[in-house]
């Protein structure tokens, strides 16, 4: 297990381009039934293994599997769920552009945190094979409210709202502990539905079916706390937001003032990846929010949606005007978001993502002397 420990200056959201080996593999079980699971699991393990090797030579401290065994950021972790399962029907969520692939959740049972969740063991093959701190990346709890329409909410008992977030609260603090026993002591969840909810377009769509925004981001900010409140001290929790990645799409806009309260002080998570790449982000302003303390802010002022190369005095200049509102002490840097929410990917290339990635790396040796 890793010696060192979060949070980091330079750090990055989880998910990776997929080589072509594993993007072949995964058509070839899925799509074509050419090869059995064992065999793509040997080719996703070797995939792996070189993209652990990839992020350590770029400098990284916290090292994932890329997310290569899975096709969506948050579908497959919550597909693992107890009471809920993943259908396919005929249209898919809009992007700006484009059509997510149309999978939908369906909650048709109780939900609860298995045993046996296979991320767990994506989990221990990573930190068996690096020295440096692993993590893991899983959808935060809003994604079981967020992404379920009320109508595939089977249970009565989840129409009350109150019930369905403590029973996901529940869920996802005994898989907090979970992750804890197989050794990881750096999880993180990403909840980008706080971004979401500060698009007036979303609050607006919530206020139709007859939710207050204002009320979901408070108990999202609840339900966050809840999972992760009886945390050991040596486990730290990540939080990444963002308004949507898909093959270098979008779907959310709008300044984070809405939920910077409740992100930075209701949550109680140690480290926040933040968004802040475009005009969509808004200003910088809801980062007064944040209080003096151990809490760090990861500033994703890098893009993954595109391959240009920002330069190093750009980033120094973003970072000097966040640290008018926030204690330069309590800042970090990273992409803005992974570069594969999706197992299609963002449209660059796998040399532009890691040069994207030493980029972040040597900006915070820059800044702050070390990663």
């Amino acid at each position: 297990m890793a010696t060192n420990r979060a949070p980091y200056r330079a750090d990055h959201v989880g998910s990776l381009l997929r080589p072509s080996s594993v993007a072949t593999a995964r058509s070839k079980h899925f799509e074509k039934e050419e090869i059995s699971p064992e065999e793509l699991s040997e080719i996703e393990d070797a995939a792996i293994a070189e993209v652990i090797k990839s992020q350590e030579n770029v400098g990284l401290r916290s090292i994932t599997d890329g997310e290569f065994r899975r096709s969506f950021w948050h579908y497959d972790f919550m597909g693992m769920l107890e009471g809920l399962e993943l259908e396919e029907r005929d249209e898919g969520i809009a992007f700006q552009g484009a059509e997510l692939r149309p999978i939908f959740p369906v909650i048709n049972g109780d939900l609860d945190f298995p045993d046996d969740h296979p991320m767990l063991e994506h989990f221990r093959f990573v930190a068996e094979r690096t020295s440096e701190q692993p993590k893991i990346s899983i959808p935060g709890p809003s994604c079981c409210h967020f992404r379920v329409a009320p109508e595939d909410i089977a249970p009565k008992r989840y129409k009350d709202l109150d019930a369905l977030f403590f029973d996901i609260a529940r869920t996802y603090r005994k898989a907090v502990q979970a992750f804890y026993e197989a050794g990881c002591r750096y999880l993180q969840m990403d909840d980008i539905f706080f971004a979401y909810l500060c698009d007036p377009k979303h609050r607006a769509q919530k206020r139709k079916s007859g939710q207050d925004p204002d009320w979901l981001i408070d108990r999202y900010a609840w339900m966050m706390h809840e999972a992760i409140k009886g945390r050991a001290d040596d486990m730290l929790i990540g939080m990444h937001m963002c308004r949507g990645n898909f093959k270098s799409t979008h779907a959310a806009e709008g300044a984070y003032d809405p939920a910077a309260d409740a992100v930075f002080n209701q949550t109680g998570v140690d480290i926040f990846f933040m968004e802040y790449d475009t005009e969509r982000a808004g200003g910088l302003e809801p980062l007064s929010l944040l209080v003096k303390g151990d809490q760090r802010v990861m500033l994703g002022f890098v893009t993954t949606k595109t391959g240009d190369l920002e330069s190093p005095d750009f980033l120094k200049r973003k970072l000097d005007d966040a640290s008018r509102f926030a204690d330069m002490e309590q800042l970090g840097i990273a992409p803005q978001c992974g570069f594969a929410s999706t197992e299609e990917g963002n449209n660059l290339t796998e040399y532009q993502q890691w040069r994207k990635l030493e980029l972040v790396v040597a900006t915070a040796e820059s800044m702050w002397g070390s990663v």
